[in-house]
């Protein structure tokens, strides 16, 4: 096991190789905007994305920028601002492969990776039409029943890379995520974790009573780059509220391919990169 490494936010976008099978967090949890937007200006190429279970204006901004292949996800919005504009197009147009889910089949199957099992059954999605669409699940009868009682079993997820944003990393390498769980979840499951974090902590985080809870061993975190105010424009608990007027005016400008081109332009995020 490598002690984890500690690079600058370029450095950190290069150690995600295209074609990489990447989990990325929801909106509300964490989201590194800092690093979708180095892995842009890079560019990174052919990404399959793993939503967890959801997504919005990071997996928006990379499937309209060409970084994406294919996407497995429960939804991806801009929530109360409407539909994710870029999704929706390259959804439209067949640009893009998706991979219909849930958001408990989506944590279920990074439970069975996490646990290192090869499926995880689960009960809930059964009668759904979404069933039809996914070959790789599987029904069967509860071994342990009387009577017939059909189950779900779906293949454990391991993603290539999880990333995610954190307010603190440790020297040692650990990273506190506070309540966050699904990302403890995502740093078990994936092969790698690559972290953004918005300062280095004084002091070893699984020392402090109050934080070891809420903190991921380094063991589970490949490398970190410090990058403040990392989620912008979405938010961080408890430090920072999301740019609600930011959003909009995204969800709003990149309706059009002209207006996504404008929005990459204004922020440096390189419009020649789009596809």
């Amino acid at each position: 096991m490598t002690a984890t490494q500690f690079v600058d936010l370029e450095q950190l976008a290069g150690q995600l190789p295209d074609g990489a099978f990447i989990a990325l967090p929801p909106d509300y949890s964490n989201v590194p905007m800092a690093l979708t937007h180095a892995l842009m200006r890079r560019p990174v190429r052919d990404l399959r994305l793993l939503c967890v279970p959801t997504s919005g204006i990071q997996a928006d901004l990379l499937i309209g920028a060409g970084c994406v292949a294919s996407v497995e996800c429960a939804a991806i919005s801009m929530g109360e601002q409407g539909p994710a504009p870029r999704f929706t197009a390259a959804v439209v147009a067949g640009r893009l492969k998706l991979v219909d889910s849930t958001c408990p089949a989506i944590h279920a199957a990074l439970q069975a990776a996490e646990k290192g099992l090869p499926f995880m059954p689960l009960r809930g999605i059964l009668g759904s039409d979404i069933l039809r669409h996914r070959p790789d699940w599987k029904v069967m009868d509860n071994p342990f029943a009387d009577t017939p009682d059909p189950i779900v079993l779906l293949p454990a997820i391991r993603p290539d890379v999880a990333v995610f944003h954190a307010r603190w990393a440790d020297r040692q390498g650990n990273v506190w995520i506070g309540r966050r769980r699904e990302l403890m979840t995502m740093a078990h499951a994936a092969r790698r974790s690559l972290v953004t974090v918005e300062a280095i902590f004084d002091g070893d985080l699984l020392a402090e009573d109050e934080l070891a809870a809420g903190t991921i061993p380094g063991i589970y975190v490949d490398a970190v780059a410090l990058a403040p105010r990392g989620a912008w424009p979405m938010g961080l608990a408890d430090l920072y509220a999301p740019d609600v007027a930011h959003l909009a005016a995204y969800a709003k400008q990149a309706r059009t391919d002209e207006g996504f081109r404008a929005y990459l332009a204004a922020n440096h995020l390189e419009p020649s990169l789009v596809d």
